[in-house]
């Protein structure tokens, strides 16, 4: 038995909107299990991780989601509204990062330990220096007159793609850290794995509903 055209249609998009909500329940629940694990405030180096998770996992995943046609927690709301939230949370997400990166660069040097030696602090660092040059990039769609020459569908395009290129970097740099000695110890065999499912999962998500949202978009406008 096949399905028909329309059916194969129906079935993706629940698919597309399933995974959605699951994307949303896990950054939620990702972050406080960091949190958790973390436990924010017991020391200096407690805050890198969680200020990390809170930027990357919840803030940054939710202000990608705003925009997916399937995902969106605001939905009905216009575009302008969605861009003002995203605004705020790009804006808490960065915020979030950099006190994050503060943070662990104040408690190696109180430590004495070389900054950025392993493959976590680089591509970290690469991440916190890429998040804070897609917000200044954010500019540029709030003022579009400031770019000369360039349109507004095609600061849009960009934005987006070097946005999803951010992202996954943030998510590449959640799965470095889990690998480092401090999560190995503190979390254990399955646990691990069901931890490192989160930022790989929600990677392929929001991969999927940003290409597809673009894809959509280029359509009607063709």
């Amino acid at each position: 038995m096949t399905l028909s055209a329309d059916s194969e249609s129906g079935l993706y998009s629940i698919l597309r909107r399933v995974a959605g909500v699951g994307v949303h329940v896990l950054c939620v629940g990702f972050t406080v299990f960091l949190a958790v694990v973390a436990r924010p405030g017991t020391s200096l180096f407690s805050w890198h991780p969680f200020l990390m998770t809170f930027s990357f996992s919840f803030f940054v995943t939710e202000a990608l989601l705003i925009f997916s046609p399937d995902s969106s927690p605001i939905q009905r709301f216009s575009h302008k509204i969605k861009g003002r939230y995203h605004w705020i949370l790009q804006t808490l997400a960065t915020t979030c990062a950099l006190l994050g990166l503060a943070a662990i660069f104040y408690n190696k040097h109180l430590n004495n330990k070389p900054h950025f030696a392993t493959w976590h602090g680089l591509v970290g660092l690469l991440t916190v220096l890429f998040a804070v040059m897609q917000s200044l990039g954010g500019v540029f769609l709030l003022f579009p007159k400031l770019a000369r020459g360039w349109s507004l569908a095609k600061l849009k395009r960009y934005h987006a793609a070097s946005g999803l290129v951010g992202y996954l970097l943030g998510c590449s740099s959640l799965l470095l850290g889990m690998s480092s000695l401090w999560f190995t110890t503190a979390v254990h065999s399955l646990g691990w794995y069901l931890a490192a499912l989160c930022p790989i999962f929600s990677a392929l998500v929001i991969m999927n509903q940003v290409t597809s949202s673009y894809m959509t978009k280029k359509r009607f406008q063709t």
